[in-house]
């Protein structure tokens, strides 16, 4: 996976600058939330980090940023919120996890917030619109739900005769499940399959809905737009190569550790244009008069050694599509 590149480069948040009191006192300060854990957050920090500073903000120079990680614990994403609020942070920035968007809107109507999620922000709740947000929300979409129904007919164009897909989600993310989740059933309502839904909020539960997928001979599995899924990319492509399931996820990241496809919006770009957002409500522009920005680029990935060692044979028409075959 691509997040270990950076891990020895660049360490953690604590190898950046010390910052006194004094200097921080006359910064502006961000409030950086993250569901994962900071050991998970190396690589988006990276790209986050260089958005800021095409912006013009480098941390312990100009700028200071106050770290919460919920470590995938949701249950504690309300009470992190509500200390950034308490010590009054100039923005708030939210990588990757809808449930931390949501709680942020619940918490405050002043501090500005800028997102970027693979929801759509619309149904969620956050913005009015997305050339037009209103209030104190905007940032960027991956809009991964809206390709949900297209991983569904991509896996079906490769695997016909199968009857039944699982497809994972993690429940602690209500919002954005909820939203993929509806997209699944619609989808293979539509393509006459049945659909085992399988929850998993953490590594364990991965393991469990693995048991439960075997158990129900799922023909095939897919994931949610749910980053979980590929911050535990090895585990995944260990425990599908284990059992034999054709998998299809979100990320690249899913295809790269060996999974057999992967079909979405590149994962990382938008956690660079988070903090190039960011550096502009730093300079005084509004959320509200900042559209919604989208993934311009959908990414169709295959792994044809995964393909190869699960048996499965690629039509040509759909390797065709493919904007990268990993062999």
């Amino acid at each position: 996976m691509r997040r270990r590149a950076f891990i020895a480069g660049l360490g953690s948040a604590a190898a950046w600058p010390v910052v006194t009191r004094a200097q921080q006192a006359a910064m502006p300060v961000i409030g950086h939330l993250s569901g994962w854990s900071a050991g998970d957050a190396v690589e988006y920090l990276a790209f986050f980090r260089r958005g800021l500073a095409e912006a013009g903000y480098i941390e312990g120079q100009n700028v200071a940023i106050e770290y919460r990680y919920a470590e995938g614990h949701f249950d504690r994403i309300p009470a992190l919120v509500a200390d950034l609020v308490r010590r009054q942070v100039t923005v708030i920035a939210i990588p990757n996890t809808t449930a931390s968007a949501v709680a942020a809107k619940a918490a405050t109507k002043t501090i500005p917030i800028v997102f970027s999620l693979g929801s759509n922000p619309v149904e969620v709740g956050l913005v009015t619109s997305l050339d037009h947000p209103g209030g104190n929300l905007t940032g960027l979409t991956a809009l991964q739900t809206a390709v949900v129904a297209k991983r569904f007919e991509l896996m079906h164009e490769l695997l016909p005769a199968a009857t039944t897909f699982a497809f994972l989600v993690n429940p602690a993310n209500h919002a954005l499940a909820e939203a993929d989740m509806r997209e699944a059933r619609e989808t293979a309502r539509a393509l006459r399959m049945n659909l085992l839904i399988l929850d998993a909020a953490n590594p364990s539960e991965i393991d469990a809905a693995f048991a439960t997928l075997v158990r129900e001979a799922a023909g095939a599995l897919l994931t949610s737009s749910e980053s979980l899924f590929m911050i535990h990319c090895d585990q995944l492509a260990t425990l599908t190569a284990r059992h034999a399931v054709p998998a299809l996820y979100a990320f690249r990241e899913n295809a790269v550790a060996g999974g057999l496809m992967s079909y979405g919006a590149d994962f990382l770009k938008p956690t660079r244009d988070l903090g190039i957002y960011v550096g502009r409500i730093l300079k005084g522009e509004k959320p509200a008069d900042l559209p919604v920005q989208q993934a311009s680029k959908i990414e169709f990935v295959i792994n044809l050694k995964t393909a190869k060692a699960l048996g499965v044979t690629v039509p040509l028409p759909l390797l065709a599509r493919a904007d990268e075959v990993i062999e």
